[in-house]
């Protein structure tokens, strides 16, 4: 049986960052990345971006060069699945049978994308957009096609809606809340967004659900909870994704809607830690946090902790979206907001929306404006009640809150 004395589950941001920041923090035990894909870390929010555009390779999208990894020997041990977990005897067993051993076990597993119920929902022509695997199935099917329905309106449906526009394909896009982005976003930023998509020709029907996919053989049409048929000749689905908890959960790690760490990301079994999309913080905001900014610095926390320099995780999220020509940036979490204060003008496609709580900055959505992204960090860290009528100036710098 092999053994490592670290063992990271997920090539991911998390999986890479965690076995670069032991090696950068003087960790010399063995290491290995078990990855269920066969290629090596790359960066995945891209998938959904250039690389589904064309606009960049995957050879542009790897996080290293493949030679980066077994220079600072980090095993790759792509392609295997991890399907179970021995806490007590410190292993993991692969798909293949295989069982490794581990000193420190990193679950960086993140989530699988979430799937429809309805009839249909398994006829090839159907695409989630996670993996590069998911791209390129779907850049292939794009030869040809005319029509597409995308079903969710979130970050994904949005960004893969952009795409398929600029490469002239007919979209339709279908969201069961009443707005785009309602699960992240106020509703300016929502409407500005859904107008954006109308304005280059995407069809957005708010509150629509899905009855069902229909086709022979093949995606034909999708049928709709309300009635009616739209023909497509390809259907992407962007509802969010399903943490991977089970096998931790088996193995005996408490789990919510996620895998429950500690403020050092430790889980409750000895020696096993969780990052990424699939941690939840127990006295964290109560849910999940999706973003390469938190996979990454989850990462080197627990890096710091297994060498001996344990430091809690307190980073402030920050999260990003390309569509068009419009850069979203957004620093802190809006959850549990009670006002929002709108700086600029939507109509401008350069805006930012400040989000407060009990009067303090909690959050800011910049949509092509990076100078509020990067001010308004320290200004939410700093946990400021800036004055509103102040706030709503757009040319009133976020610095200078700070530096009253």
């Amino acid at each position: 049986m092999n053994r490592y004395e670290c063992v990271i589950v997920g090539g991911g941001h998390g999986g890479a960052q965690a076995a670069q920041a032991l090696r950068q923090a003087g960790f010399g035990g063995s290491i290995a990345i078990i990855g269920e894909e066969a290629d090596i870390p790359y960066d995945r929010p891209s998938v959904s971006k250039d690389y589904l555009s064309g606009a960049r390779c995957f050879d542009r999208i790897a996080l290293r060069p493949e030679d980066f990894w077994a220079q600072r020997a980090i095993d790759l041990k792509l392609g295997l699945r991890v399907v179970s977990v021995d806490a007590c005897a410190h292993t993991v067993t692969c798909d293949t049978g295989e069982t490794i051993g581990y000193g420190q076990l990193i679950w960086s597993a993140g989530g699988r994308a979430r799937g429809l119920s309805c009839p249909g929902a398994d006829l090839p022509g159907v695409f989630t957009l996670r993996s590069r695997t998911d791209a390129d199935a779907l850049i292939k099917r794009l030869e040809g096609a005319c029509r597409a329905v995308i079903i969710g309106g979130g970050y994904i449906g949005l960004e893969a809606a952009a795409v398929l526009r600029a490469r002239g394909v007919d979209v339709t896009l279908l969201e069961m809340q009443d707005r785009v982005l309602a699960r992240v976003a106020a509703a300016p930023v929502s409407r500005f967004y859904q107008e954006y998509h109308q304005s280059k020709g995407v069809d957005i029907r708010p509150g629509t659900g899905v009855a069902a996919i229909t086709g022979s053989g093949q995606v034909e049409g999708v049928t709709l909870e309300g009635g009616g048929t739209l023909p497509a000749d390809l259907v992407i689905v962007g509802v969010g994704i399903d943490p991977e908890v089970s096998v931790l959960r088996a193995a005996g790690a408490e789990t919510a809607n996620g895998i429950v760490v500690d403020a050092f990301c430790r889980t409750t079994l000895t020696d096993v830690y969780c990052i990424g999309d699939c941690a939840l913080l127990r006295d964290g905001p109560g849910i999940r946090i999706e973003s390469v900014q938190n996979a990454t610095d989850q990462a080197s926390a627990v890096a710091r902790t297994i060498c001996g320099d344990p430091q809690p995780y307190a980073a402030l999220p920050w999260f990003w979206s390309n569509q068009y020509d419009l850069k979203l940036q957004t620093i802190g979490l809006n959850t549990g907001h009670d006002d929002w204060v709108l700086r600029g003008d939507p109509a401008t496609a350069s805006f930012s929306l400040a989000y407060l709580k009990d009067g303090r900055l909690i959050a800011l959505d910049c949509v092509n404006r990076p100078r509020d992204f990067v001010q308004g960090r320290k200004a939410i860290e700093m946990g400021l009640k800036p004055d509103l009528n102040a706030l709503a100036d757009p040319d009133m710098q976020l610095r200078a809150f700070v530096t009253r």
